[in-house]
């Protein structure tokens, strides 16, 4: 019995070491001091709970299951967008960052410790049975959510193509809830669509931020100049995010090759730059669309062009999240998805919990049944981290927060308020330039 604790101890305390290399390495937070060792030295408390499990639970349990709850534990102790992969979360993971998986094709979220639906992404099953915004998810498949980690939660939401998964919503305004039987599909995300509108308008939607992103969207903005486009409308409403590195390839297409478009601070309170790389910009008047579904890589993109005047921003307060999130492989395959550094935009905002606030704010309210949806924000998560520039409460006080607002569905073009609003200063924009100066 002596040896076999010894050996789990061991195990354990491996897995912290080859952990805390992998850190120390790639995210420069620092050496670990004599007040760590002291917190180390805690380790105890785990392995004689772990050896009480191991010898008096009614049922026989795997180590591997007991370590790896106990590490999601950890994690869920952080922040939101903190959390442990397995072996196969971290390999869909991967594949996500390519464009392509099997399941619904919805952004959730974990408020109030129940899971909670931040934006169905287009063209998806999710997004074709009527699942919105602010939905919360009760149960998956007859299984109750409450107090389920989000990672958990996309694996029971993922699966092969073709297979249903029975997901019951509650959402406000409805007297009970509903089941919505929806059919996995391979989702492939196309990150960027593109158009010519009215009046040789270009219209170019990021979807989210992936490996191939920032090559499709030049090459749309190649045929849209093939087009004769003469201003350009981006539009970022309900795009999560995604690649740090997506998000500053596709500020470069926009701005002169060297100006910042975004700085990190971790822990150590170093500051990395981020600048454009590209020599190959565009300089007709463009406007960047965002709603409370734009979150961070879009956040980035959109303050970005607003600190340098590159752009008018049109529609709501954004997302509000300005974390950085870094993926730390282990030895087992599994891999940490730990929030590593805060973000700031060129001109020093943080983004965390206040969002990008636009030049022009137009609310656009979608009505079911005479209720208008809830959003979900950033600082509407449990656990948060708070905004180190400026102090939330003093924000809320000058801004306040409409209580409803957009819920993303399918709209046509012509009753899109803010795309509409967006076209209508572009063609003044246009009026404006060719008016004969006075003499």
């Amino acid at each position: 019995m002596f040896r076999h604790k010894t050996a789990l101890i061991l195990y354990f305390v491996a897995i912290l070491a080859i952990t805390g290399l992998l850190v120390d390495k790639e995210i420069l937070l620092g050496k670990v001091s004599d007040g760590d060792n002291e917190h180390y030295s805690k380790i105890k408390t785990f392995t004689e709970t772990l050896s009480i499990i191991k010898q008096n639970y009614v049922e026989e349990i795997d180590d591997k299951e007991l370590i790896n709850g106990a590490i999601k534990g950890m994690l869920n102790q952080l922040d939101p967008h903190s959390s442990f992969m397995p072996p196969d979360a971290f390999k869909e993971m991967q594949v996500d960052t390519k464009g392509e998986f099997s399941g619904l094709g919805i952004q959730i979220s974990v408020k109030d410790k129940m899971l909670t639906v931040i934006a169905p992404i287009e063209d998806t099953p999710a997004y074709k049975a009527g699942i919105k915004a602010g939905d919360t998810i009760l149960k998956i498949d007859g299984e109750s959510t409450k107090d389920l980690s989000l990672q958990d939660a996309v694996n029971k939401l993922r699966g092969p193509k073709g297979t249903s998964v029975t997901i019951t919503i509650f959402r406000e305004g409805w007297e009970k809830p509903k089941d919505f039987i929806v059919v996995r599909e391979v989702i492939q995300i196309k990150s960027v669509k593109y158009k010519t509108l009215e009046d040789k308008i270009g219209y170019v939607k990021l979807t989210q931020f992936q490996q191939r992103t920032s090559e499709d969207l030049e090459n749309a903005l190649e045929a849209l100049e093939k087009d004769k486009i003469n201003s350009l409308i981006l539009d970022l409403r309900n795009n999560p995010g995604g690649l740090l590195n997506g998000a500053v390839e596709v500020t470069s297409q926009f701005l002169p090759e060297g100006k910042l478009v975004v700085y990190i601070k971790g822990r150590s309170g170093e500051q990395q730059d981020f600048n454009t790389n590209s020599t190959k910009k565009t300089d007709y008047p463009m406007i960047v669309l965002v709603n409370e579904g734009s979150a961070s890589a879009s956040e980035i993109v959109a303050g970005a062009l607003q600190d340098w005047g590159r752009a008018v921003v049109l529609g709501m307060q954004t997302f509000g999240k300005g974390s950085v999130q870094t993926v730390i492989p282990l030895s087992d395959g599994s891999a940490l998805r730990l929030t590593t550094a805060r973000y700031y935009t060129p001109k020093g905002r943080s983004i965390q919990t206040t969002g990008i606030t636009p030049d022009i704010i137009i609310k656009t309210e979608v009505k079911e049944n005479g209720k208008s949806h809830p959003v979900i924000r950033e600082k509407d998560l449990k656990q948060h981290l708070k905004n180190d520039v400026t102090k939330e409460k003093e924000l809320e006080e000058k801004k306040p927060e409409p209580e409803v607002s957009e819920a993303p569905v399918e709209m046509s073009e012509a009753d899109d308020v803010q795309l509409q609003r967006a076209m209508d200063l572009l063609k003044t924009w246009k009026v404006f330039k060719q008016l004969p100066k006075a003499g």
